[in-house]
């Protein structure tokens, strides 16, 4: 009996301080890539009927450069977190866009709130020089993002225009930034 009793708390031990391992502080590539397909797919082709109403942004591509170096990494990082911030603060209105699917919108939403509350710790972790450069970039083309939607009622086409805007920027960073998420498993 005492035998078992040694067996089952060295096994709850061990289990014990392997769930206690810290996590890596690392935004994670397949939510990211989750987020991009529910945006993709709450809608088609930019739809005909906002032609008029689509509007040219000026991308921040520099907000996200690397070279492979460590600070860089760390700093393209930093700015995948602020971007899914600011799409959390565009889909924080009361004025949602009610054309798409419901579900996964919500789904969208649960996601980006998950990977911004996960890595909140990247943000201390290291002091980067150019970073501040960067954010000023990323919350111009947000804040050029919200002005549209308020600017046109937070209507349909609004809406699409956000769509179009974040799923290029979506796609931008699982093209360029991807070595600065985290992948379970590359396929």
């Amino acid at each position: 009996m005492a035998i078992q009793t040694i067996t089952w708390m060295s096994a709850f031990l061990c289990l014990a301080q392997v769930f206690s391992m810290p996590m890596p502080c690392q935004l994670q590539g397949q939510l990211v890539r989750t987020t991009h397909n529910l945006l993709r797919d709450m809608g088609g082709h930019f739809p005909l009927e906002c032609l008029q109403e689509n509007v040219v942004m000026s991308f921040p591509a520099t907000a996200f450069a690397t070279s492979g170096a460590p600070q860089l990494n760390s700093s393209g990082a930093k700015a995948i977190y602020e971007t899914l911030k600011n799409i959390d603060t565009l889909f924080g209105t009361d004025e949602q866009p009610t054309m798409w699917d419901q579900q996964k919108l919500e789904y969208f939403q649960n996601i980006i709130y998950r990977q911004i509350e996960e890595s909140k710790c990247m943000m201390g972790s290291v002091d980067t020089s150019d970073y501040p450069i960067r954010a000023e970039g990323l919350k111009t083309y947000f804040g050029n993002i919200a002005a549209v939607l308020k600017e046109k009622n937070f209507s349909y086409c609004a809406w699409e225009v956000v769509r179009k805007e974040l799923l290029y920027t979506l796609e931008f960073i699982l093209k360029h930034n991807s070595d600065s998420l985290l992948w379970s498993n590359r396929t």
